[in-house]
């Protein structure tokens, strides 16, 4: 299926990209019309705060806040998909054995794998040719069966066995 929309970015590997990234966001949701009969603007938050806290994960931990290193993001909107990829340069880590369970609010770190977690529909994080991609998918179909992207998107539709 082509790509209704793609955002490809590379930054350095320093926080002060995250608002950046975070608008980027934002603004890749303010092109969708609806998502799921909710609030727009909630999704803009969504992507805002998965990507960033992607993004900050990946600069801190993956590429231990190594200067030389980039954190590559890349945005897709593929019928009713979105797919978010962050690109670190790492030495990876186990996303299934990260905490499932509700982060304590008295801590000021561990809560990004949750959160991501529980925004988007899956996540994965895998090696990759220059490192790990961290992967982040989320259904814009709308109940009723539109597709929340706000333009004429092919709806895949499941026979009956």
């Amino acid at each position: 299926m082509k790509n209704l929309l793609e955002v490809d970015i590379k930054v350095p590997n320093q926080t002060k990209y995250l608002r950046l990234i975070g608008q980027i966001g934002e603004d890749v949701a303010g092109a969708l019309e609806k998502f799921n009969d909710s609030d727009p603007e909630e999704l803009a938050y969504h992507i805002n705060l998965v990507l960033t806290e992607a993004m900050a994960n990946a600069i801190k931990h993956a590429n231990k806040n190594d200067p030389t290193k980039d954190v590559h993001i890349s945005i897709n909107l593929s019928g009713d998909q979105l797919l978010i990829k962050v690109y670190d340069q790492g030495q990876g880590f186990d996303i299934s054995t990260a905490d499932l369970q509700t982060p304590d609010p008295a801590l000021d770190h561990g809560r990004g794998v949750f959160l991501i977690r529980s925004l988007m529909d899956s996540v994965t994080y895998s090696r990759c040719e220059a490192g790990n991609v961290l992967e982040m998918r989320k259904s814009l179909l709308q109940r009723g069966g539109k597709s929340g992207c706000g333009c004429n998107a092919e709806k895949s539709v499941e026979k009956p066995h």
